[in-house]
């Protein structure tokens, strides 16, 4: 095993995928030889040359519109988007062209790009460039939706993204960068499967589902809810679409219980999906309500605190699971 970066992984996979495939070639903002505005791609440009590494205008809509034309005539593009938020810049390329090209097609045509993005809060970065925007492309049909948690899972499953036929929009957490995991190493090379959730923690009394910051949160009150008594399983996504809703289904058929935990804003979060889910398929498992654990519908705070006290910390996922599970 090797120790390794969230951030160092996100250029270890781009790596891998380059290494093994002349058609996956990466372009954004600052990505060659800035190495990323996050130090996520450095070493790229040096290993594989500007032909293949490209930085690119302040122009999300070129990035992108050059992405899908690199995608429609044979590469495997890899693009960046600096900051989640700034989607928005670029969305009519994505949910109306990207997104919707195979379908239009008639599948004479597929596009295997992904767009990778910094995602999420607790940077202290304010309203414009702290969102969780997972739910908004998760509700596009004709994309893929991930985030992962740790190293491994980053590297695996953008790998997984990269050989995919089709776009995958790929949420990276910027507060999970810094944290460093085990990853597998001298064994080849890490490829995951998407559309699979991961049982980080079994458990027997309640479940937990989360994705990306929110899993390592869930994970700390895990172990304090075990303190008191409370033996949570918790679940990470990991991939929104497609969505492993057996692994889901079946752990509430276990529990009876089942909390979300989501950085996303409360109204129309991918929680609320999983909930009308577990609540149609489930319903005579449970023995009590569907709890989410949510972001309120507000915008992000750039104050320390008040952005604190916005997403959902392992202290409120404590207190509203032991209180939910005690009545």
């Amino acid at each position: 095993m090797a120790e390794l970066t969230y951030r160092s992984a996100v250029s270890t996979a781009i790596a891998q995928e380059m290494a093994n495939d002349r058609r996956v070639v990466f372009l954004g903002e600052d990505v060659a030889g800035a190495g990323g505005v996050f130090k996520t791609t450095t070493g790229l440009l040096e290993r594989f040359g500007p032909e293949r590494v490209r930085d690119t205008p302040i122009s999300e809509q070129a990035i992108l519109g050059a992405a899908m034309g690199a995608a429609a005539t044979g590469l495997r593009p890899i693009a960046e988007i600096m900051f989640s938020d700034f989607l928005a810049v670029c969305w009519d390329i994505v949910a109306n062209e990207i997104a919707k090209t195979r379908y239009m097609t008639a599948g004479q045509m597929s596009l295997p790009l992904v767009i990778r993005t910094a995602n999420g809060g607790g940077s202290r970065f304010g309203a414009q460039h702290s969102q969780s925007v997972e739910n908004w492309a998760m509700s596009v049909p004709g994309l893929k939706v991930v985030a992962p948690s740790t190293a491994t899972d980053v590297i695996g499953l953008l790998a997984a993204s990269v050989r995919d036929p089709d776009p995958v929009v790929f949420f990276e957490h910027k507060s999970c960068y810094p944290m460093k995991f085990d990853v597998p190493d001298g064994e080849g090379d890490i490829v995951g499967q998407l559309g699979e959730a991961k049982v980080v923690r079994p458990g027997n009394d309640v479940t937990i589902v989360a994705l990306a910051l929110m899993v390592h949160r869930a994970l700390q009150a895990a172990e304090q809810l075990a303190e008191q008594g409370i033996d949570a399983e918790v679940i990470d996504v990991r991939s929104l679409v497609p969505l492993d809703t057996r692994t889901i289904l079946a752990s509430v058929a276990k529990t009876s219980r089942l909390f979300t935990v989501e950085e996303n804003p409360r109204l129309c979060g991918w929680g609320a999906e999983i909930a009308s889910i577990v609540a149609e398929e489930a319903f005579w498992d449970l023995d009590g309500p569907i709890v989410r654990i949510t972001t309120p519908h507000v915008p992000m705070p750039a104050a320390d605190t008040l952005e604190d006290a916005t997403i959902p910390d392992v202290e409120r996922i404590v207190d509203t699971v032991r209180s939910a599970a005690h009545q």
